[in-house]
């Protein structure tokens, strides 16, 4: 069987820029180079039957939302348009000029909402993005307990809502292998938490 595309050198300066954008960044409350994420999610991306153009936007899905939007010229004059949207549609908050976003409630209520209406190569990047967050949520769960939500501004209530906000609405618009992974490792994390708070 023939792969879903041939990578080409665009892959390689993808990451080359991910790595520069993302250079000094981590994953919260660890020591993981954030690159860790970006390349995870670009594997989930091909290993659900993504193409190059949806690849590479995986590698860069944070930029603009972690960087700032002066990134979407890099990404527009080295990838292209195509790219470039599919990350705008994964971004759902920019910070000002002092680097702070709105109000995290009211953002992933209008990420939601996006979610609802967005076209389906977004929606693909984005899922992968979010079952990535949710495996490295659950793990992290595991092996440290409920202190993980403390890096959370959402705490634990707030994140496992977010969490089975998106759940309920990839199933909806991406049914298939990868929304159902989404919902499974949801649920693990919401009786594990269960589990973890009767201990206490």
């Amino acid at each position: 069987m023939l792969p879903t595309f041939q990578p080409s050198a665009r892959i390689g300066a993808a990451v080359s820029l991910a790595a520069q954008l993302h250079a000094d960044q981590v994953r919260k409350g660890t020591s993981i180079p954030y690159l860790a994420h970006l390349l995870a999610v670009a594997s989930l991306v091909m290993e659900h039957g993504g193409d190059e153009d949806q690849t590479i936007a995986a590698l860069l899905h944070d930029a603009i939302e972690d960087t700032g939007p002066e990134s979407e010229a890099l990404i527009r004059e080295q990838f292209g348009d195509r790219v470039t949207a599919i990350v705008w549609g994964c971004t759902d908050g920019v910070p000002d000029a002092a680097g702070q976003k709105p109000d995290w409630r009211d953002r992933k209520q209008q990420y939601l909402q996006h979610l609802a209406t967005v076209a389906p190569d977004i929606l693909l990047v984005s899922a992968c993005d979010k079952l990535h967050n949710a495996r490295s949520i659950l793990i992290d769960l595991q092996n440290h307990g409920l202190v993980l939500f403390d890096r959370f501004k959402a705490g634990q209530a707030g994140t496992i809502w977010y969490y089975q906000q998106l759940a309920t609405c990839f199933q909806a618009r991406l049914p298939g292998p990868l929304s159902q992974q989404l919902s499974q490792t949801v649920e693990a994390i919401q009786q594990t938490a269960k589990q973890l708070e009767s201990l206490v």
